[in-house]
């Protein structure tokens, strides 16, 4: 089981999922929260060049391959199932991130913030299932759970500060 706490940020394509994250992240650092994040994507994706090393040794049958440099490091794995959320999840470090901000995964058991434009013109409601703690919106909704304007971002931060220090004391 994963020791850090899970946050999803789901919602429609094209609602504003990661530009959401991309504004919480630096504002969870200023308050000295570690955020790691993951984020599922439809697409078959390869952050290694063709031409590269590293892109060479998984061509001929590397099942894990690292590229490292001083500064960061990534382990390529080739699998034969479907991303498994919990394994995937497991991969990180509890020792570096406080919180582990999720993007994608819209049917896992974890807490949920959706966000919803009204551009998107889809139904609110169906984005609402048991796990969904708040709403980030561009216009109220007409919806029992407590909302937020998606541009209060300071708001939106200290929810989830309180949500993470809720966490911590059901530990």
């Amino acid at each position: 089981m994963n020791k850090i706490p899970l946050l999803a940020i789901s919602g429609y394509s094209g609602t504003g999922k990661t530009t959401l994250l991309k504004k919480l992240i630096p504002c969870l650092l200023k308050k000295n929260i570690r955020p790691g994040v993951i984020k599922h994507t439809h697409h078959n994706i390869d952050i290694d060049k063709p031409g590269k090393d590293s892109y060479e040794l998984r061509q001929v049958g590397a099942i894990q391959t690292m590229l490292a440099c001083d500064n960061r490091w990534a382990l390529m794995t080739e699998t034969t199932f479907s991303s498994d959320f919990d394994y995937l999840a497991n991969q990180f470090d509890p020792e570096k991130i406080d919180i582990l901000l999720v993007e994608g995964f819209k049917q896992e058991p974890i807490n949920k913030i959706a966000v919803y434009r009204q551009a998107i013109n889809r139904p609110v409601n169906s984005l609402l299932d048991n796990y969904v703690i708040a709403l980030v919106c561009d216009q109220p909704e007409n919806v029992d759970i407590k909302q937020f304007n998606i541009n209060d971002i300071n708001a939106i931060v200290d929810f989830i500060i309180t949500w993470l220090n809720q966490q911590q004391c059901q530990k």
